[in-house]
């Protein structure tokens, strides 16, 4: 099974902000008030006006995403963290190989990394992602690490949280899809 995600995750209310007026942001909703948006060469293309570019080669620490972060993007992204704090999340995984990148900014500057993890051996607090999240002021829950707190888990790529954002779904919708299921199951 594979994993991809490529987004912005912050406050949701930072994000619906810094969004509003753009044709091409999708926000999906996660818990504790964050929102992701799922970065696409659409998006990059309107808040920049420069197409994308992507390394060929995999990513690694002196080389943390596969999107490569251009001033251009990366200077919407600083502007927005006069805001609050946000991070750009990356990882990609397919039987089991893969990576995780993140980075985070606040007041306009990178706050934590870039990091790079392309093992995952370390213990999951200090995954790339999990570390990012608990950064931006994730909270810890009953979920196993803040990215399943949040329902990263939710949707396998960026058109699944394309499609999540634009039905509105919530991230607690799919619990009460298990929730239900399970009842239906145990009344059987």
């Amino acid at each position: 099974m594979s994993y991809q995600l490529s987004a912005v995750v912050a406050d949701a209310e930072l994000l619906r902000e810094q969004t509003a007026e753009l044709d091409h942001a999708v926000l999906g909703e996660l818990r504790q008030d964050f929102a992701l948006l799922p970065v696409t060469p659409q998006l990059i293309e309107e808040l920049t006006g420069e197409l994308p570019d992507f390394r060929v080669d995999p990513p690694d620490a002196g080389r943390p995403f596969h999107l490569v972060l251009a001033p251009a993007l990366t200077d919407v992204l600083a502007g927005w963290s006069q805001r609050g704090p946000l991070g750009y999340l990356e990882a990609e995984f397919f039987g089991g190989l893969g990576y995780q990148s993140a980075v985070l900014w606040l007041g306009g500057t990178v706050s934590w990394g870039p990091r790079f993890d392309g093992t995952l051996e370390a213990p999951r607090a200090q995954w790339p992602i999990n570390a990012a999240l608990v950064e931006l002021g994730v909270e810890p829950g009953t979920w196993i690490d803040p990215f399943a707190e949040l329902g990263l888990h939710l949707e396998r790529n960026t058109d699944g949280w394309l499609a999540h954002g634009r039905r509105r779904l919530s991230a607690d919708y799919w619990d009460d899809l298990a929730e239900q299921w399970e009842s239906q199951e145990s009344g059987k």
